[in-house]
């Protein structure tokens, strides 16, 4: 069976709080572990979306509606639905592991580096997909 979801996937997850919402596969665990014994996927996502902004807003108005939410989560892959899409985040990938979970304060110090990775890739006008929220 081909591995669906590799590092930079784009996905959305389908059930919980963050149902509807896109997401990028940061790491995969086919097999499980001790703790989590099906397979999932580490995921950071987005929880609140930018703003529209047009040309008539100010520099610190476009600057407030520009700011992202994210969310990093270990999802069960029966609740991610797979695009065709890939994100390539560099960052990414040390940013979140396995052991990010255990506390609140690591937690929140990566929350802080995918926030401001996400961001500036908004600002800079790519994957403009990515940043706008599923209409369903």
């Amino acid at each position: 069976m081909p591995r669906v979801y590799k590092p930079g996937k784009v996905a959305i997850v389908l059930q919980g709080r963050q149902a509807g919402h896109k997401v990028v596969v940061i790491k995969q665990l086919d097999e499980g572990t001790k703790e989590r014994p099906y397979p999932h996927a580490i995921v950071a996502g987005i929880e609140r979306y930018p703003l529209k902004v047009t040309k008539r807003m100010g520099s610190k108005k476009i600057a407030k509606r520009s700011k992202v939410k994210p969310f990093i989560k270990v999802i069960n892959y029966s609740h991610l639905f797979p695009t065709r899409y890939a994100l390539e985040l560099e960052g990414l990938k040390g940013v979140v592991g396995s052991e990010t979970f255990k506390e609140v304060s690591q937690r929140e110090d990566s929350k802080k580096q995918i926030k401001k990775l996400l961001e500036d890739r908004y600002t800079s006008g790519k994957n403009k997909w990515f940043f706008q929220p599923l209409r369903f």
